[in-house]
């Protein structure tokens, strides 16, 4: 390598470990705006709900030994925030790529071969987005009517979360199909 010209694989800490192919194009579509914003949306929402977990839980260790008591809604309103952090990343991490995956087995695999895999894992990721969905919907019927007796709010917005992350997994899972499919890649958010 000469003076002054870089190589990406030297750059990069782990260089992959077959070529990929070609870089896809960025897709810029109104759908693909639409959950870059949702998913900008959710990792505001995520670190808020963050910093609420933190006042929620110094809130409760302050009033336990400081002042000898301890507030009750603290516990149960952080638990009720992890849920939704847990949501928002959930679905950011779909959105984002940044979940566990086994991509340098893809990366083997013919390139006729390849995108039929990719959106396979793409569908099936869609499809769990869509049971829970349905799933967090019924729970949140279910629960609905009782109340949390910490929050006075209904045990069914715990469920409410589900429903939230599924809607979000299924849009993102079809977005990274329609790009797929389109020859293009899905950029993150957060960039």
């Amino acid at each position: 390598m000469t003076a002054g010209v870089t190589d990406s694989a030297a750059l990069s800490p782990v260089a992959p470990a077959t070529d990929a192919g070609p870089a896809r194009p960025p897709a810029d579509h109104p759908y693909n705006r639409l959950c870059a914003r949702l998913s900008k949306v959710c990792l505001v929402l995520a670190v808020f709900g963050l910093g609420g977990i933190i006042l929620s839980v110094q809130a409760q260790v302050v009033g336990r030994y400081v002042f000898n008591d301890t507030p009750t809604w603290t516990e149960a309103l952080a638990l009720q925030l992890v849920l939704y952090v847990t949501a928002f990343g959930v679905a950011v991490g779909v959105r984002d790529a940044g979940h566990i995956g086994l991509e340098s087995l893809v990366t083997l695999l013919p390139d006729r071969w390849r995108l039929r895999v990719e959106v396979l894992i793409h569908a099936l990721v869609g499809l769990f987005g869509g049971i829970l969905v349905h799933s967090g919907w019924l729970w949140t019927r279910l629960k609905w009517g009782e109340l949390d007796p910490m929050l006075g709010m209904p045990v069914g917005i715990d469920y409410l979360s589900l429903v939230i992350a599924g809607a979000l997994v299924v849009m993102f899972s079809i977005e990274h199909i329609l790009a797929l499919l389109r020859g293009e890649d899905v950029i993150p958010a957060w960039h």
